[in-house]
């Protein structure tokens, strides 16, 4: 119990660390900054990559359509080769009172570029050079009637050249309640908000499914060009923009939400699986070290709590209890933000280990040469 009740005092300490100095991760109240309409609405123009994207394009499609934007703006969705009809049926979803909708296809893929970003720059450079901003957006988010024009609004306002929102993602099945919320709460632990939104600060994220950029900053950056194969291409963006100059922003979302479902567990899985060891640069030394601070931070504390209860140790119990309260608490304003029951807090922990298994389960699948698999396309060698 000697050596379990030090791991456990060890686990307690990170989380006093993480809960305190950790750039209140935790908090689910960083939203769109304090903001005013502009002067002059500058131009805008909303890119959306989409590849097979049929089932959820009825949903999101007509949102983007429908923006209350009192400024010029364009949709252009870009068909990324698609084999189920996406192209043909978003000319269909044309309102006759929406915005204007362009639908068009990129030549074929070069080497050296991921689909998505190859599509997106298809898309900036059919908006023009006279557009301000750019709202890069996925095929499956659906946006409230007021969202371009608050994103505008923020960035004007604040002096932002990204300014970038976190969707709501969908949370109808158990798998969804169970996998969702703990997906945004490692995101914001790996990428503390506060940080990434610090002039300056060496942190940088964005969220790929809605990130409103600057055409300018985008250009200083090096355009989509110098991220051309980021598998985790938000992130990349985000530190681009940054790197350049540009001042970056990044938070929860009001009226930005994800429609694409994930009923089962292994569409979850691939979610994450796909992208998590890019995300660790392909690096045995780092995928050891996640495996070992996730058991750690999360796994120690439920241990040692049942272990000690089991052994009579209250002092164990004392301490992995205690570092459990802290994960749970810290779980809790993100439980609350998807709407879902308090006690759903104490699965953290079977939660975690599951994205342990992910993430190691994303490095099997790179180095049998499978790598970053996505509708179709395997990305093997970039991050």
């Amino acid at each position: 119990m000697t050596v379990l009740l030090w791991i456990a005092a060890f686990s307690l300490l990170v989380w006093l660390w993480l809960a305190c100095c950790h750039g209140l991760f935790w908090r689910t109240d960083v939203r769109l900054p304090p903001r005013r309409p502009p002067v002059r609405w500058p131009q805008a123009a909303i890119v959306v990559p989409a590849r097979d994207e049929a089932p959820v394009l009825p949903v999101s499609l007509p949102s983007l359509l429908a923006q209350k934007y009192p400024g010029r703006v364009r949709v252009i969705l870009v068909d990324d080769h698609s084999s189920d009809g996406t192209g043909a049926l978003a000319a269909e979803l044309r309102t006759m009172d929406g915005l204007e909708l362009t639908v068009t296809t990129p030549p074929p893929l070069p080497p050296g570029w991921t689909g998505k970003l190859w599509a997106l720059r298809h898309g900036v450079e059919l908006a023009g050079p006279d557009v301000e901003y750019l709202l890069l957006t996925d095929a499956d988010i659906a946006h409230g009637p007021d969202s371009l024009a608050e994103l505008v609004a923020a960035a004007e306002s604040n002096g932002l050249d990204l300014v970038s929102q976190m969707a709501r993602l969908r949370v109808e099945t158990g798998w969804e309640r169970l996998i969702v919320p703990a997906f945004v709460y490692f995101f914001a632990q790996l990428y503390p908000f506060r940080w990434s939104n610090r002039p300056g600060g060496r942190t940088a994220a964005a969220a790929g499914g809605c990130s409103l950029v600057r055409r300018e900053a985008l250009e200083r950056a090096g355009g989509v060009a110098a991220i051309r194969g980021a598998v985790i291409d938000d992130v990349s963006l985000a530190r681009a923009v940054k790197a350049s100059g540009g001042r970056t922003w990044l938070g929860l979302a009001g009226e930005v939400d994800s429609v694409r479902p994930y009923p089962r567990l292994e569409q979850l899985w691939r979610m994450v699986s796909r992208s998590a060891y890019a995300q660790l640069r392909h690096s045995p030394l780092l995928l050891l070290g996640t495996v070992l601070g996730l058991t750690l931070v999360y796994l120690v504390p439920p241990a040692a709590t049942v272990a000690g209860l089991a052994a009579g140790a209250p002092t164990v119990v004392a301490v992995g209890g205690a570092a459990w309260t802290l994960m749970a608490g810290t779980y809790l304003p993100m439980v609350r933000y998807y709407g879902q029951p308090a006690p759903a807090v104490l699965l953290l922990p079977f939660t975690a280990a599951m994205y342990l298994l992910m993430t190691v389960d994303s490095a099997v699948q790179h180095w049998r040469g499978r790598g970053a698999a996505w509708k179709g396309r395997t990305y093997s060698q970039q991050v």
